[in-house]
Parts: structure tokens; C-alpha cells; sequence
């Protein structure tokens, strides 16, 4: 029964070592000059304008989680638009169900407040 997971194991080593090699070879090969501009710390190429002691709006990760949700639910449309024709009607219910709750879902949300900027 183990001998099902040799492949796997391989697959993992030859990963980590491919990995491992790349690291190597790009600190043997590569300059290393650190200077004062190169470890300042900076977003986005720009330099920081206020310290990063400050707290960070919590609007921001909700904005991003409530993205990344809906997004990767409406990618589960194009694997559904490709076999339609085979799920016939009962298939054209299911996602029609699936829709209606995603809609439900961010009605929700919508009333909850969760989408706007400002508060």
C-alpha cells in the first residue's frame, strides 16, 4: 500500500531539490552589493511616508477576502459552460441554484455594509 505513494514522494524530492538548486545557484552566481538604498524598506517602489506603526483598517482584508471569495467561485462557471450540454437541464438547475445562493451571499453583504468604503 505505501509503494502508491513512491511517485509522490519522488515528485516532492525532485521539487525541493530543483527549488534548492535554484537558490543555490543564484547566490553562487549573482553580486551581492547591499547598499542603504537597496535595504530600505519600501511597497509598491515607493518609500514609506508614514511609520509602519500604525494599524491597518480591517475594510482592506474584508475588501480582499470578499474578492478572492467571489472570484473563485465565478471560476467555477467555465468548467460548468463547457459540459452543459451533457448535464442537460438538471445541470442547468443545479448551477441556477449555486447562482441563486452566490446572489443571496452578497445581497447580504451588501446590506451588512461589507462593500462600501467609507464608514
Amino acid at each position: 500500500m505505501l509503494t502508491e505513494y513512491i511517485p509522490i514522494l519522488i515528485l516532492s524530492l525532485l521539487a525541493g531539490g530543483f527549488a534548492l538548486t535554484n537558490i543555490a545557484v543564484t547566490l553562487l552566481s549573482g553580486p551581492y552589493r547591499p547598499s542603504r538604498e537597496k535595504l530600505a524598506p519600501y511597497e509598491s517602489g515607493m518609500t514609506e511616508i508614514q511609520p509602519p506603526r500604525q494599524r491597518f483598517p480591517v475594510k482592506f482584508y474584508v475588501i480582499a477576502m470578499l474578492f478572492l471569495l467571489f472570484d473563485i467561485e465565478g471560476v467555477s462557471f467555465f468548467p460548468w459552460a463547457i459540459i452543459l450540454r451533457g448535464l442537460r437541464f438538471p445541470g442547468f438547475v443545479e448551477m441556477l441554484i449555486f447562482v441563486l445562493i452566490l446572489a443571496v451571499g452578497y445581497v447580504f453583504l451588501w446590506k451588512k455594509g461589507a462593500l462600501t468604503w467609507e464608514r
